[in-house]
């Protein structure tokens, strides 16, 4: 039986990130995956001559080399930075609704994206300003807040950051309404939505302004080898400080003493490991469900847990076409494609299989031309149900509800754009919730984690954080975390975790 400082259950982002972490300040460290590749959702795969993209449409808060957004920082941090290629993406996002009202191309730069949102909507110059200079204090609050672990000074806060404080417990549409922005400024401005699956009335502005801002300024980034390339320099850097990684290892078991304490983890095939402290890049309902002994899980364990609601449940299409994007006519990279602005009826419409009609759909080639073989396209749709409505198929009816909605996403596609792409489809591959659940292990399918609104937003599990640390020896990191779904979110909640049990492995003296 072999010991380690910390194990990480999980090689997604987050605990790869946490790996890192913990072997830099100089502690042993074991990753179990139950696949045979890191990453988790970033990752790859082969149809064909098509190696498609299974998650990522682009890389936020990264920045230029000279000029740095916080996921470049951390990655350089991190030592990963100059192991990947990355492929900046033109435009910010490519907008089209269904019912005509809208089809728009926003570019990054603060000042650009100001400048096209006033050619969009003359009345906006003087509100549009506004947000930018509060979503770049919520920037700098954040900041202020990481470097101090959290342990914010109130009166510091108050006399630098007043405007933060006082937007700090409204949403996305209270704060924009209260800035005087048209109405047909906030619909463009508020496209990212579904980026963090809640809608803008019950979305956190400090959360939104934060991940809109961080876009705008810093752009977007891609690296040349699709997400995978960023598993493995991950894998290759944890190697490299001598921390080890198990593939095709399961945990089934997470071990604990008579007073709770955390002491291994049983792997699939009976392997014992022993360790005190566990990051687990999964989610908590599996650790407190199925993983812990349940003598061992309290009952507020369980409330707590089950108090959390779950976010949008994955599905995504996923075309290798025989025609290059200049011959099918695509225009952009990214485009958001919604049947309304009206975020609260958008999403509502996004909880039944028959009205969602939503995607966020890439076209990777925009970005890097060399993506896929000469003369040919590579493409990936992605929506989420926000429900369990999936669930409802019959077992005999699954394929056939998947070439409903793929073929009805290719439709969506079509009559929005006006490009033709069903007469040019090479390769076709279609992940629904179902897919989800088996390939992570996530319940239902959920690819957003926890749904992050009301009081369970950004902000309060931030502010929450050491009152969240119930089970001694256990932190959690990735997608079902304290910093929710999304790359960047979860390098940097393995960022923090790691840091923090490598802190406490110090204190104790380890």
């Amino acid at each position: 039986m072999k010991k380690y400082d910390v194990v990480i259950i999980g090689a997604g982002n987050g605990g790869l990130a946490a790996a890192i972490r913990v072997l830099q300040k100089g502690f042993s460290c074991l990753v179990l995956e139950k696949h045979n590749l890191p990453g988790g959702f970033a990752t790859s795969f082969v149809r064909g001559r098509f190696e498609f993209e299974a998650s990522l449409h682009e890389l936020n808060d990264f920045g230029p080399k000279d000029d740095p957004g916080d996921i470049r920082t951390l990655f350089r941090e991190l030592e990963v930075e100059d192991k990947i290629d990355w492929i900046e993406i033109k435009d910010a996002y490519h907008l089209i609704t269904k019912d005509g009202k809208y089809d728009v191309i926003m570019p990054f730069g603060a000042k650009e994206f100001v400048d096209k949102m006033v050619f969009y909507v003359p009345e906006a110059k003087k509100s549009m300003e506004k947000f930018m200079e509060l979503a770049r204090e919520v920037v700098a609050a954040q900041a202020y807040s990481s470097s101090v672990n959290g342990n914010t000074d109130k009166k510091y806060m108050i006399k630098h950051f007043p405007n933060f404080i006082r937007a700090g417990s409204y949403s996305v549409n209270q704060v924009l309404k209260t800035l005087k922005m048209p109405q047909r400024a906030i619909d463009i401005l508020n496209a990212y939505w579904c980026y963090l699956g809640v809608d803008c009335d019950r979305m956190s502005f400090l959360h939104y302004a934060s991940m809109t801002y961080r876009y705008i300024t810093k752009k977007a980034y891609m690296p040349a080898m699709k997400s995978h390339e960023i598993s493995l320099a991950f894998d290759s850097k944890i190697r490299e400080l001598g921390g080890e990684i198990w593939y095709n290892a399961e945990v089934t078991n997470i071990l604990t003493d008579d007073e709770r304490n955390i002491v291994g983890v049983k792997i699939k095939d009976g392997t014992t490991v022993e360790t005190h402290h566990i990051i687990a890049n999964i989610s908590p309902h599996v650790v407190y469900g199925q993983l812990l002994d349940k003598k061992a899980v309290l009952p507020s364990d369980v409330r707590a847990t089950n108090a959390r609601m779950f976010a949008g449940r994955g599905i995504c299409m996923f075309l290798g076409l025989n025609k290059s994007c200049d011959e099918l006519g695509i225009k952009s990279h990214n485009y958001f494609i919604y049947d309304t602005m009206d975020s609260v009826k958008q999403y509502d419409a996004m909880k039944k299989i028959q009205t969602n009609n939503v995607q966020a759909t890439v076209c990777l080639n925009r970005a890097d031309p060399n993506c896929s073989p000469k003369g040919t396209t590579m493409m990936y749709f992605t929506t989420m149900i926000m429900s369990n409505d999936w669930e409802n198929i019959k077992e005999e009816d699954y394929f056939k509800a998947k070439d409903e909605f793929a073929s009805k996403m290719i439709d969506t596609f079509e009559k929005t754009t006006g490009t033709k792409i069903r007469d040019s489809i090479e390769e076709i591959a279609f992940a629904s919730p179902t897919t989800y659940a088996r390939y992570c292990g996530h319940p239902h399918g959920v690819i957003y984690g926890y749904e992050a609104a009301d009081w369970d937003a950004l902000m309060p599990r931030m502010m929450m954080m050491k009152e969240d640390y119930t089970f001694h020896g256990v932190r959690f990191c990735g997608g079902f975390a304290f910093r929710s779904s999304g790359y960047s979110s979860a390098y940097v909640s393995g960022d923090i975790v790691g840091r923090q049990t490598a802190g406490e492995l110090a204190r104790e003296g380890k």
